[in-house]
């Protein structure tokens, strides 16, 4: 009898402790908005090597413009800085980490598209960038994507930008795929590529980094909006990161925030873009 009781106790426990593995965190709540109420604690995913946006100091911390719109709306939300957990995603994982509950929102240069919505929702958009090209600064023969016809252009894996040119720009340009932006740029500076393409804003913190080595071309040819990535259906979450934002818009904080970040790249900063909400 003792047994049998001692292991249905273990089941009981084995059973309990798989449940909350599997569940990974977000499907004790219904919204983003609860969580952050019950909780006090948040788990954002942003980039990790994106200087300007999302960059991981050497002390661990993360900075850049991501990183303060997301304190900006974890604030709103009720959640201090001091209670974000700040998890590192690439572009590959972003709707992943969201679906399986590893991260509570994403806000990581994240373009709305209709495809992604698919899988999750967006507040947003909180900034507006454009796709263009990082290339050395002696370089003059890349004046834009239709002059990439045989030259090696790089992007990361679960980013559209280079088909993007492959498709519409240059057919015969050769894509080179790396798991995150800063392993292009060291294989551009290194000579073995000769171009990266994703948004300008991103672009142009890897230019400043790596001033007098690097130049974004300066010819946009797309507009990426970036928004926060939520889990799907979560309508409430949504509206409350959409108010959040709109508060950072015109409280002045969003564009501090944008000075502070990206203003030392030389980067022309532009105004806050109108939210769609949906």
């Amino acid at each position: 009898m003792f047994g049998r009781s001692l292991y249905a106790t273990f089941t009981v426990i084995a059973l309990a402790t798989a449940a909350t593995a599997c569940g990974g965190g977000q499907d004790s709540y219904a919204s983003v908005v609860d969580k952050a109420k019950n909780d006090k604690k948040l788990v954002i995913g942003v980039k990790a090597d994106q200087p300007g946006l999302g960059l991981r100091t050497p002390d661990g911390t993360f900075a850049g413009f991501d990183v303060e719109v997301a304190k900006y709306v974890a604030k709103q939300l009720g959640v201090e800085a001091k209670d974000i957990t700040f998890k590192e995603t690439v572009s590959a994982n972003r709707e992943a980490f969201l679906e399986q509950g590893q991260v509570d929102m994403v806000v990581a240069t994240y373009s709305i598209t209709d495809a992604r919505k698919q899988k999750v929702s967006f507040a947003g958009p909180y900034f507006v960038a454009g796709q263009d090209l990082l290339v050395r600064a002696d370089e003059a023969a890349l004046t834009g994507p239709e002059t990439l016809n045989g030259k090696k252009l790089c992007s990361v894996a679960g980013s559209t930008p280079a088909q993007k040119v492959k498709s519409e720009y240059a057919k015969e340009v050769q894509l080179q795929e790396e798991r995150t932006y800063s392993a292009c740029v060291d294989r551009v500076l290194g000579g073995q590529l000769d171009a990266i393409t994703t948004d300008n804003v991103i672009l142009a913190g890897y230019a400043a980094q790596h001033a007098g080595k690097l130049k974004v071309v300066g010819k946009p040819f797309s507009t990426e909006k970036y928004g926060i990535g939520l889990k799907k259906d979560d309508t409430n979450g949504r509206k409350a990161v959409n108010d959040a934002l709109e508060k950072m818009f015109s409280d002045g904080s969003w564009t501090k925030a944008l000075q502070a970040s990206v203003g030392a790249s030389g980067f022309a900063l532009p105004q806050a873009p109108q939210l769609e909400r949906y």
